[in-house]
């Protein structure tokens, strides 16, 4: 006769089950993303932005972007079983199985629907949920494995954050935010990229078409250095437009001669996990670059 589990016995499991879910959400991603959505809000207004549909804003489209993330663990688990950047996820682990990942995507998401459409504005619910498709069905299930401009086509889905916050406070589209997509949008490949030459061998053996594999290594860090150089003329478009100051074009151009170097070095100067540098490098830049800009606003308005 088989005993019943002991509270001692219980309690790891449920801690164990609780952050292979956590896992599944990419909270990283997700925190890095809410950065951005949170510059989006407080942009769209001069002054304080209102309370509701900052925190319920926040909070929904937090929920919806973890589905996402989910629905991302789901359809890549036979690959990411096959890399070793990703076989300890919780499901090529076997920690949860396909059944409940898939119960828990879907109840995180329409909980996070519901949440923008009744607290915030259908406009945003609408949109967080075109992302979510747009990442978790047109990118991870089909651009991911059709073509090695994946990241490049897929990239929007995952530029609309910024947007999303926009939309969540005035409820309309506005020329301004759709410069802060752009940003975003022109960002990922050279983000992306980088990583892709770190771990080529292992996309190259899941037969996922990444710009290295197909390419080639030299090619991809052309285009590396390329975009950089036009996500620096991106980074400008706020300036010209009368969107931000002169903070905001002072460290934005800082950012962006260091970014340029980086991917220099990568292209002309190459070493060991250089790859790795300047995809660390791309992430500071993001987050640092849409705290500038929170920063010149904020100047501004109190000046």
């Amino acid at each position: 006769m088989t005993k019943p589990l002991t509270m001692s016995q219980v309690q790891p499991k449920i801690t164990l089950q609780w952050r292979a879910y956590f896992e599944m959400t990419k909270p990283k991603v997700v925190a890095l993303m809410l950065l951005t959505v949170l510059v989006g809000m407080c942009l769209a207004v001069p002054g304080i932005v209102p309370l509701q549909p900052l925190v319920a804003g926040m909070a929904g489209i937090a929920m919806m972007a973890g589905a996402a993330a989910a629905f991302n663990h789901l359809i890549d688990r036979k690959i990411d079983g096959l890399m070793a950047r990703t076989y300890n996820r919780p499901l090529p682990k076997g920690k949860i199985s396909t059944t409940k990942a898939t119960t828990f995507a879907v109840s995180l998401g329409t909980l996070g629907f519901v949440v923008l459409y009744t607290l915030v504005n259908p406009l945003t619910a609408w949109l967080t949920f075109a992302s979510l498709i747009g990442y978790a069905l047109v990118y991870t299930a089909y651009l991911k494995r059709a073509t090695s401009q994946n990241i490049v086509i897929g990239g929007l889905a995952g530029a609309m954050p910024p947007l999303l916050g926009w939309t969540a406070i005035t409820n309309e589209l506005h020329g301004y935010a759709l410069l802060l997509v752009i940003i975003i949008f022109t960002w990922t490949p050279p983000h992306f990229w980088a990583l892709a030459i770190h771990r080529r061998k292992e996309y190259a053996k899941v037969d996922i078409p990444m710009l290295p594999v197909t390419h080639g290594v030299e090619f991809t860090k052309t285009c590396i250095l390329l975009y950089t150089i036009l996500l620096a003329i991106a980074c400008l478009l706020p300036v010209l437009v009368g969107m931000c100051g002169p903070i905001y074009l002072v460290g934005s151009t800082l950012l962006s001669c260091g970014f340029i170097y980086k991917a220099w070095q990568l292209k002309f100067h190459d070493y060991p996990e250089l790859s790795m540098q300047v995809f660390k490098f791309s992430i500071y830049h993001l987050m640092v670059l849409f705290i500038v800009l929170l920063v010149d606003h904020y100047f501004w308005v109190t000046a």
